[in-house]
This record gives C-alpha cells, structure tokens and sequence, in this order.
C-alpha cells in the first residue's frame, strides 16, 4: 500500500508538518517495502488560495491510498475523498512514527475537514 505523510523534511526521520496544503513535502512511502520518495510542494505554500485542492490533485498523480497528516481543510477533503483516498488526521512526531502507527492500526479514519479552510 502507498501513502504518503506531509512531512518538513525529506526523510523519515523528518518532522509530520502538520498542515496538508501547505506542506513542505510529501513523502511517498510503499508501507509494504519501505521504499521511500520526497515530492516537493512549494507550488502550494505561498499560494494565496487553492492551496488544498492542488496539493490533494497532486497525491492523487502520486497513486497513493492513504494520507497521514496533521490537518486537512475542507476542500482538500473534498477532493481526496473523490480520489478514493483516505485520510487519517492529528499525526504528529517523524515520518517514520506515522508510518509504524499506521502499519500498527492505532489511527482513526477522518470523516470529514479538522479545519477551516486558508489555515
């Protein structure tokens, strides 16, 4: 299965960032072989709007299944559940922490934005 955590840094040991559109990177990871990849996200962090629905646009390109991330908008949402992309919300820690929580299923499943949208 791939996922992908919005990540500060290009490594697992690098810092959840605890916002979706916004993030630093995304770090692609293959929960089954461990291989990883850093994607780049500066097209959306200055963005004065769109933010979350380009980014979700982008993991989708990414053939990932599932996000992990801190918080997630209403319109990023929106267009990863289109996707069929689940989202789990309130990660926190590394990488590597998100990735063994979400192999150990202690995560739950959002149903819906945690916060507003431009946050």
């Amino acid at each position: 299965m791939k996922l992908v955590v919005t990540s500060q840094g290009t490594e697992l040991d690098s810092p959840v960032d605890p916002r979706f559109g916004r993030a630093r990177y995304f770090v692609v990871v293959d929960a089954d072989s461990g291989e990883f990849s850093a994607h780049d996200n500066a097209q959306n962090l200055n963005a004065p709007q769109g933010a979350g629905i380009q980014a979700a646009q982008a993991v989708a390109r990414l053939g990932v299944e599932t996000v992990l991330t801190g918080h997630v908008g209403p319109k990023a949402f929106t267009t990863l559940q289109a996707a069929n992309i689940a989202v789990h919300t309130g990660i926190s820690g590394t990488v590597r922490d998100a990735i063994e929580q979400f192999k150990q299923g202690r995560l739950t499943l959002a149903t819906q934005a945690d916060v507003q949208g431009h946050w």
